[in-house]
């Protein structure tokens, strides 16, 4: 049987899509997050939101660091739940916010991976020679690469825009990112020269009635996240930054416009960000190559 905390978790999730404009993912893991705590509490007899207090918040917290769980992912369980006892309160399901002040543990801060301009080169010059052969995908394909890092825009960002979301007569894209905020982002000539040779090959594919897609796949649907993950993935591998995902090409744009003297609010605006600390990161991946560079040449270093 469900237990209270888990039905009123359900109608927390809801409040989060149509009240405060989460995105799915957040939604997705802060549901997941509170559901997690109400089984810990269901094993423990506890399913009343009324039985919540800051000692079975912390235990649970506890129980899931024991699980050998990244500070980042104890940082947003906490807020996840936080954020759910608050919700309770204004709901007046609970007489008080049990959750108030339970702490989150600060969250291990890494500096993100960065692609060296010569390997992107590298990358660019072999998307443009496969592209030339004019097969669809490849065109697709170096298209996707090259406005990931022209744009520092996220994957999910990318794969959701339209073909009214461009506007090819100022080269700038229309996003719709986190928080369902919108943004403008402009982008260069060799995505502009990518995405016109795009357009031409999109132009005589079939895509799906109605679908309106920028990017499709091979059966004229929306390309998904996970091909372009795949995508970037299988170019990046046989390059010194190894492993490595769309979003460190966002890191690596953010971190180039910092390098070239670009102002740090402007990349804010750029990537979204909703706070200045967040877009701060980039500063210190700029620093730190500056160090590397200055002890791999400087004579006295």
């Amino acid at each position: 049987m469900q237990s209270q905390i888990a039905s009123q978790a359900t109608r927390f999730a809801e409040n989060l899509v149509a009240g405060r404009g989460y995105s799915k993912n957040t939604v997705k893991a802060y549901l997941t997050d509170v559901l997690d705590l109400s089984d810990y509490l269901q094993a423990q007899d506890v399913t009343h939101v009324q039985d919540l207090n800051l000692e079975l918040l912390r235990e649970w917290l506890w129980a899931v660091s024991q699980r050998d769980s990244a500070k980042s992912t104890l940082a947003r369980k906490s807020a996840a739940v936080r954020s759910f006892t608050a919700w309770l309160a204004s709901e007046k399901l609970v007489n008080a916010d049990p959750g108030q002040r339970l702490k989150s543990p600060k969250a291990e801060r890494h500096l993100p991976k960065v692609v060296a301009k010569d390997s992107l080169n590298e990358v660019f010059s072999h998307l443009k020679v496969t592209a030339e052969t004019g097969d669809a995908n490849a065109i697709r394909d170096r298209f996707v690469f090259e406005m990931l890092y022209a744009t520092g825009c996220r994957v999910s960002e990318l794969c959701s825009l339209d073909l009214l979301a461009v506007d090819l007569g100022r080269n700038i894209i229309r996003v719709m990112g986190k928080g369902s905020k919108e943004r403008v982002v402009p982008f260069g000539l060799p995505a502009r020269d990518s995405l016109d040779a795009w357009l031409d090959v999109r132009a005589i594919l079939q895509p799906t009635t109605g679908e309106q897609a920028l990017l499709i796949n091979a059966k004229g649907k929306r390309l998904g996240v996970r091909a372009v993950y795949q995508l970037v993935a299988s170019l990046l591998i046989n390059t010194p930054t190894g492993v490595a995902g769309p979003h460190t090409l966002r890191h690596t744009a953010a971190t180039h416009l910092l390098d070239g003297g670009a102002d740090l609010r402007a990349v804010q605006e750029l990537l979204g960000h909703a706070s200045l600390s967040t877009t701060q990161i980039y500063t210190h991946v700029s620093v730190e190559r500056l160090r590397d560079g200055y002890q791999n040449a400087h004579p006295r270093a």
